[in-house]
């Protein structure tokens, strides 16, 4: 078991910008959740870090479910790919907490939270931005998880990062 203090770093590893931004409101609004959440748990003293771990996890559980059940109700074509990462964060968080619990390793769970971050840019401007552009093609409302045109009858056929289905 680790005693030695693990100390925040002098800023967050990621900050809300218009990069991350995508055009629709209930993705960016959760994304800018999501970058709030990493900045509070990176910065958090020790006492707190965990907490802020959980607050995370339970934040990025409903947000991926979310996108997860758009992709699935919408056929988007590289789903497998994009929910693959989903569940490898989902992951993660889990081990930063067990890590924190069992081990008292704070050290540890601090060093792999910019690694969060680096991830989380790449995903949102890479695999979130081709869900938003999907979404837009089909005329997706968040609100009703209805669309006005149907998905592409090719779409469905994807199965995996970049292949199609055997």
């Amino acid at each position: 078991m680790s005693t030695e203090l693990a100390t925040p770093p002098a800023s967050p590893s990621l900050v809300w910008s218009d990069a991350l931004h995508l055009g629709m409101p209930v993705i960016d609004q959760t994304h800018e959740e999501f970058v709030e959440l990493l900045a509070a748990a990176e910065m958090a003293d020790d006492e707190q870090l965990l907490e802020c771990i959980e607050a995370l996890q339970t934040h990025t559980v409903a947000h991926f479910g979310m996108e997860d059940r758009w992709m699935e109700s919408t056929q988007f074509g590289p789903q497998h790919c994009h929910s693959g990462q989903h569940q490898l964060v989902l992951r993660t968080l889990q081990e930063l907490l067990r890590c924190g619990r069992e081990d008292g390793d704070l050290n540890l769970v601090r060093s792999i939270l910019p690694d969060l971050g680096r991830w989380f840019s790449q995903h949102a401007q890479t695999m979130d931005a081709m869900l938003t552009w999907h979404l837009g093609q089909i005329g997706f409302n968040p609100d009703t998880g209805e669309f006005t045109l149907p998905p592409a009858q090719e779409a469905a056929q994807a199965s995996s990062c970049g292949g199609a289905a055997a």
